[in-house]
C-alpha cells in the first residue's frame, strides 16, 4: 500500500469495535485461528467500513442501503494517496476534485477531504444514490466542502455537469467494470469463491447468492461496452474540457485494457499520460491519468 495509507497490516479489530460496537458481533476466529470477519458477509463488511471511517477519518455517520456498492476502504484510500502524489505540484493551492460516479457511499470525497482537505463535486446518474450520499454529507457537516449533482443524461459523463466557469484539479472515477448483468454476477461469484478459498471456510465452488453478499447494482456494476467502453467515452468527452481539469483519472481493473486506453489518449491529444500501479495485499490495481495541459 501507499506509505501514507492508514490501513497497513492487519485490522486492529479491538479498536475498530470501539469505534463501531456493531462490528464486535462479526469478529470471530477464522480457519487459521486468527480473529477476523467473514468478508463474504455484506453486513460484516459494512460494519467494518463504518468502523474504519469512524476510527481513522472521524466520519460519525455512514450508511448505505443494501443494494448499493460497499467499497473496500483501503483500496479507495490508496487511490487518494497516489493521486495526492500526482498533485504534489499544486500543494500551495486549495484542491478541487470531481468524483464521477460518487455513488451512495461518497467514499472518495470523504477520504480526500479528511486526508488532504480537498473540496469535491460528486456526480451520479442515480437520484437515490445522490440522496443517500447527501444524507451522509449532511450528517457529518461537510456541505461546504462536498457538493453533489445529479447527471440527468446517463449517456454523458462530463457534459451537463462541468460548467463554463468550473475549474478542477482532477477527476476521479471507479468505472463500471462489466458489460452486462450476467458478467457482473459471474465476477461476483468468482470473488466469493476466492474469499472462500482464502478463508478456508467454503469449498472452492459455492452456491451463495452473489446478490446477497456484495452490493452494487445497475450503473455501479455494468454499462454498454464495459470498462473499456466507458473509459473510451470518458476520454472523448474529456477533450471538451481540456482547459478546465488539470488531471483526468480513472481506475482500470483490467490491465489488458491499458494498450487500447493509451492509444485512445494519444489519439485524443493528451500531453501527459501516466499509469499508476497500486497493490493492496494480493490484489493488484491501477489508475490511468492524463492531462492536456
Amino acid at each position: 500500500m501507499h506509505p501514507r495509507n492508514k490501513h497497513q497490516g492487519r485490522y486492529e479489530l479491538e479498536a475498530l469495535s470501539l469505534a463501531n460496537p456493531v462490528l464486535q458481533s462479526f469478529v470471530q476466529p477464522n480457519a487459521y485461528n486468527d480473529l477476523s470477519i467473514d468478508f463474504a458477509n455484506p453486513k460484516a463488511v459494512k460494519a467494518l467500513n463504518k468502523a474504519l471511517l469512524a476510527h481513522h477519518y472521524q466520519i460519525i455517520d455512514w450508511h448505505i442501503p443494501d443494494q448499493f456498492l460497499c467499497p473496500p476502504i483501503p483500496g479507495r484510500a490508496d487511490y487518494i494517496h497516489y493521486l495526492a502524489d500526482l498533485l504534489s505540484a499544486n500543494k500551495s493551492k486549495k484542491i478541487r476534485g470531481l468524483d464521477v460516479g460518487v455513488g451512495a457511499n461518497v467514499i472518495y470525497p470523504l477520504i480526500g477531504h479528511r486526508e488532504y482537505n480537498w473540496d469535491f463535486v460528486g456526480v451520479d446518474i442515480d437520484a437515490s444514490a445522490i440522496k443517500n450520499a447527501q444524507s451522509i454529507v449532511d450528517a457529518n457537516g461537510l456541505n461546504s466542502s462536498i457538493k453533489l449533482k445529479l447527471q440527468s443524461n446517463p449517456n454523458y459523463i462530463f457534459k451537463n455537469l462541468i460548467q463554463a466557469d468550473d475549474v478542477f484539479d482532477f477527476s476521479i472515477c471507479n468505472p463500471p467494470f462489466h458489460a452486462s448483468l450476467e458478467d457482473a454476477q459471474a465476477g461476483t461469484q468468482r470473488k466469493i469463491n476466492s474469499l472462500a478459498r482464502n478463508a478456508g471456510k467454503y469449498p472452492a465452488k459455492t452456491t451463495i447468492d452473489p446478490k446477497l453478499n456484495f452490493g452494487g447494482h445497475g450503473a455501479e456494476l455494468f454499462c454498454e461496452g464495459g470498462e473499456l467502453g466507458f473509459i473510451q467515452r470518458m476520454i472523448k468527452e474529456s477533450t471538451l474540457y481540456k482547459n478546465q481539469c488539470t488531471w483526468f483519472t480513472t481506475l482500470v481493473s483490467k490491465a489488458s485494457n491499458l494498450p487500447k486506453i493509451e492509444r485512445a489518449l494519444k489519439a485524443a491529444g493528451a500531453k501527459k499520460i501516466k499509469v499508476v500501479e497500486m497493490s493492496q495485499g494480493q490484489k493488484q490495481s491501477r489508475f490511468v491519468a492524463w492531462s492536456y495541459i
